[in-house]
């Protein structure tokens, strides 16, 4: 009993000698690095040799506010620490600052406002406001959607007098660039060059240069301030993973697997699961699927129920364009049950959802709700607009036309302003079923908003041919007809030329008209030697039609007349 009892406090003396070794500042530069896990990591060691660590406590949750993909979860983490060691520390300023960067977070920006002012007082003295509490204030304001820019700026440049932290000029310019007063340089540039005067080697600063020259599509001067950076820091991790996505996303995957390695290694002799998902994006971009889903399965064997939604997307798409559309379907499903609502929606997860639906033995009423389930996503009208002709494309291809036809429908209703394409392609998913009548409704809408153009006449003259000729349906060739294909007739003689086409279809109709149901042999003569005028190539045979009428006499009873057969027959 003795000697476990001892071999415990050996075991626990090592702990502490081994977190007196490194510091809360030591957990700071790995979360300045990008290594959030091994801050978190390092953080929490040190709590448990003292609980009250107030320091460690922040920056804990500082590192909490990073190392997850869901933001609510991100933010509950934060929160619950925040709460318990103010618990402890109830009076500790960066602790209130901190729960007032929660609030942020949670868009309760008065209560945040109070929090920050309330810790500032605290730590006031004659020469003012303690500069690293300033800087606790600025970050949490440039770092939440909700933060005052302005303050934030504010209390920056009142710590940059009295404080040496690179950070406070890193942060003065990132609050710079989101007031607006820094995106094409200016200010920001100048305060991150700032900091790097204090320490020629702070990643952060050559980091945050990058950035503004990325929002001037400057690439060269991205290039050269990530590799500054790695230059300066080796393990700089954050920096490698930059220039991996760099290269990543200019086709460079040798370059960016070199990254990679390099990414991992800076951050030994910590280890991350997580990092495969990398491997597994090279692996998707080279198109090489079985290694993409081989990478993302060891991934989710490893963690489980902590697997990062953004595996399951990639997981998806790798089984989707892997022809395995079970697998896919799976996967997807595990990305939208997993996925956080909170967080942003992204167009092209309901897209592979759609696509992968689309493969399988679905109702097509689960492909349609995946299509219109996509236009919830916060992204711009094109590309809600380009993302549901996907999916009329989609049920043209199979063949659905009713679906079809309710998704362009769902494209007319979201346009401020439909165009004529539109009102086309609904005419045509109609008339294609075929529903005759409502590709005529839509066609003669089409006449009525865009009078200018031939294809409303056209189409309105297709359909109302097809119902007129439908023997089931016994319409009377006048009473919808000739009506369109006088309407049609009308339009071509704008220009015979450029619409010959249907000028033919036109005129070609009106001359059986006339003949066989109005019996005016002579307005049929007229359309017939029309008709003659521009098919040259079929002169003889109209030829004919018009020598057999001529023939007939000028008027007679109806019951003495003739019946004329229909153009394409032996005679007219």
């Amino acid at each position: 009993m003795k000697k476990t009892t001892v071999t415990f406090l050996a075991a626990c003396l090592l702990l502490v000698s081994s977190v007196k070794a490194q510091s809360v500042q030591d957990g700071i530069n790995h979360l300045n690095a990008g290594r959030a896990e091994s801050a978190v990591s390092l953080l929490k060691k040190m709590l448990e040799v003292n609980p009250n660590n107030a320091d460690a406590s922040y920056w804990l949750g500082q590192s909490y506010l990073e190392i997850d993909e869901i933001a609510s979860s991100r933010v509950k983490s934060a929160k619950e620490l925040y709460q318990k060691a103010l618990q402890n520390n109830s009076n500790h300023p960066l602790l209130i600052i901190g729960m007032g960067h929660v609030d942020l977070l949670e868009n309760r920006t008065t209560e945040a406002r109070q929090k920050f002012e309330s810790a500032l007082e605290m730590t006031k003295t004659k020469k003012g406001f303690d500069p690293e509490m300033l800087l606790a204030v600025g970050r949490a304001n440039v770092d939440a959607k909700s933060g005052d820019f302005k303050y934030a700026i504010e209390k920056l440049n009142m710590a940059t007098d009295k404080g040496k932290n690179p950070d406070i000029w890193v942060q003065l310019g990132r609050a710079q660039r989101k007031e607006g007063k820094g995106e094409g340089g200016g200010d920001a540039f100048k305060n991150f060059n700032k900091a790097l005067e204090i320490d020629a080697n702070y990643g952060p600063a050559y980091l945050q240069l990058a950035k503004i020259f990325e929002s001037q599509k400057n690439w060269s001067f991205v290039l050269k301030y990530l590799t500054d950076a790695v230059t300066r820091d080796p393990k700089f991790s954050v920096g490698y993973y930059e220039l991996f996505y760099y290269k990543f996303l200019r086709q460079n995957y040798t370059g960016a697997e070199e990254e990679l390695v390099k990414y991992i290694e800076s951050k030994k002799p910590d280890t991350d699961i997580s990092d495969e998902y990398l491997y597994a994006q090279l692996c998707w971009a080279r198109k090489d699927f079985n290694c993409a889903i081989t990478k993302g399965e060891s991934i989710i064997a490893a963690l489980g129920d902590l697997t990062k939604p953004k595996v399951y997307r990639l997981m998806a798409d790798a089984a989707l364009q892997n022809g395995d559309f079970q697998k896919a379907r799976k996967y997807s499903d595990l990305f939208f049950a997993k996925k956080n609502p909170d967080d942003p929606k992204n167009l092209n997860d309901y897209e592979i959802k759609a696509s992968v639906l689309g493969k399988l033995n679905v109702s097509s009423q689960e492909v349609y709700d995946a299509y219109i389930e996509g236009t919830i996503v916060d992204t711009t009208l094109d590309a809600k607009l380009d993302f549901l002709k996907k999916g009329a494309t989609y049920f043209k291809d199979v063949k659905d036309r009713d679906y079809e036809a309710k998704m362009i429908q769902k494209v007319i209703a979201m346009r401020t302003e439909p165009i004529i394409n539109d009102y086309f392609d609904l005419t045509i998913a109609h008339y294609f079923k075929p529903d005759y009548d409502k590709a005529r409704e839509v066609a003669l809408v089409m006449i009525e908003k865009f009078p200018a153009e031939i294809y409303g006449y056209e189409w309105a003259y297709n359909s109302a041919v097809a119902i007129a000729t439908d023997t089931t349906r016994k319409v009377k060739q006048d009473s919808i007809g000739f009506p369109s294909a006088n309407k049609l007739y009308e339009f071509t003689l704008r220009d015979t030329v450029k619409f010959k086409k249907q000028y033919l279809n036109s005129v070609r109709f009106l001359a059986a008209y006339y003949i066989n149901a109005a019996k005016d042999r002579d307005k049929s003569l007229e359309f017939f030697r029309k008709w003659l005028a521009v098919d040259p190539a079929n002169a003889s045979t109209i030829q004919s039609y018009i020598d057999q009428i001529e023939k007939m006499p000028a008027s007679k009873p109806s019951s003495e007349k003739a019946a004329a057969p229909k153009p394409g027959s032996k005679r007219p």
